[in-house]
């Protein structure tokens, strides 16, 4: 340097620049980081966990002699903008050989890789702890569960819309994988009770399931899950599992005290008793429950779910006819505040701005509410009866149906 100085770098070794390196929180600050110099360049390059890159086999290798411990790689492509050909099994069997410390892969939507990239994957990543393939409809149980044979470790595992998917696979995930706490399996149609029974034999620690769709379930399988997985299960989706009844949810009720997200919309057995009862249960811990085109619900399920689940801040029961104002008699004074954030009634023709109003009086933390195809609650009829909506709330009266489903 000019005048004398010492250059920094001739001050600081690498274990300090790695130090400074570390305490970047912001990604644009650790890339400016390293256009410093080439020595930091190399740097910020070998510290790199995270990479989400569209890269041929070429590129993989050039990424792969950078980056030397990376732990996260993100290949996933959107559905809107994909790109010819796309991820190959050959561009998997470069990360099997030059990732070997990959703990999370990405591959949702990568629709041309096939059963030969999951085998070489499964031979060279035995560390991996995340593998999202959802909608790589060309798997079968054959990829699969030569993962399931391959990585022991595996934490959390999405095959979402593989539909070559069946319970050969949770055999594979029961006998090999026991640390398994997410699993993703929505629109699996060709999973049944058994293999949700074999499932749970080895897999105890599930945390997340989403068995949406999967309509070859019904309370066997879901009622193994919640007596195996009671000390664990957090998350559980059965939407449209059109098998699922009272047994279900009472068995849940008995078992899962710490359940927070329960999705049962379509599942029209249900009745009062076991939702009631899954609240009385479930009361400390419920956030987010979704019940819409649950017929047999009615106001008693909806007044027990008020008064007990103070912590629940989404609820949807959309085309819940059976349920009225009475609904919210409770609700309305000081001792009945809620965190309700998100609520969903459409298609409810029996509430009116007399039960919406006891509802806002509890409910100030309200962000978003859906009453379209409400007849009684219309813009005009709540501007007339002066409901004051908490302040950034978005009330749906008649808007489009594609509005986010946070509930899925």
């Amino acid at each position: 340097m000019e005048g004398g100085g010492a250059c920094i770098n001739d001050r600081l070794g690498d274990d300090e620049l790695r130090a400074i390196l570390a305490k970047l929180e912001d990604d644009k600050d650790k890339e400016v980081f390293g256009l410093a110099c080439k020595r930091w360049l190399h740097l910020q390059s070998t510290e790199r966990r995270k990479l989400c890159v569209r890269a041929g086999p070429h590129m993989l290798k050039r990424l792969a002699a950078r980056f030397t411990r990376l732990r996260e790689l993100d290949l996933s492509q959107s559905v809107s903008r994909s790109f010819y050909p796309g991820v190959t099994d050959s561009d998997l069997s470069v990360i099997a050989a030059a990732f070997s410390a990959l703990r999370l892969l990405n591959l949702q939507n990568c629709k041309g890789i096939t059963d030969k990239g999951m085998t070489s994957l499964a031979s060279g990543l035995p560390s991996l702890h995340f593998l999202d393939v959802s909608y790589c409809r060309k798997l079968t149980d054959k990829g699969m569960s030569s993962i399931a044979n391959g990585c022991h470790d595996l934490r959390a595992l999405y095959v979402v819309g593989c539909r070559f998917v069946t319970d050969v696979l949770l055999s594979a995930l029961s006998m090999n994988c026991n640390n398994l706490e997410e699993l993703g399996l929505q629109g699996c149609t060709n999973i049944t009770d058994s293999g949700l029974t074999v499932l749970v034999e080895g897999c105890k620690r599930l945390k997340q399931l989403d068995l949406n769709k999967c309509s070859n379930i019904g309370d066997i399988g879901i009622s193994c899950i919640s007596k195996e997985c009671h000390s664990s299960l957090l998350t559980l989706k059965l939407l449209d599992c059109y098998k699922i009844g009272d047994d279900s949810i009472l068995s849940l009720a008995k078992h899962c005290k710490r359940l927070e997200t329960l999705i049962i919309g379509g599942c029209r057995q249900l009745s009062d008793e076991s939702i009631k009862q899954l609240a009385f249960a479930c009361c400390g811990s419920l956030k987010n429950l979704r019940m819409d085109w649950c017929l047999n619900v009615s106001d008693a399920s909806l007044d027990c779910i008020f008064f007990l689940c103070r912590k629940l801040e989404v609820l949807d029961v959309g085309c819940c006819e059976e349920v009225t104002d009475a609904a919210f008699q409770r609700l309305g004074n000081e001792d009945s505040k809620l965190s309700l954030k998100i609520l969903r009634v459409s298609n409810c023709p029996k509430i009116t701005v007399d039960g919406m109003r006891k509802l806002l009086r509890s409910c100030e933390a309200l962000e978003y509410i859906d009453v379209r195809s409400c007849p009684h609650v219309t813009e005009v009829r709540c501007h007339e009866a002066g409901l004051q909506f908490p302040v950034g709330c978005k009330v749906n009266f008649s808007g489009s149906l594609a509005d986010p489903d946070v509930l899925c």
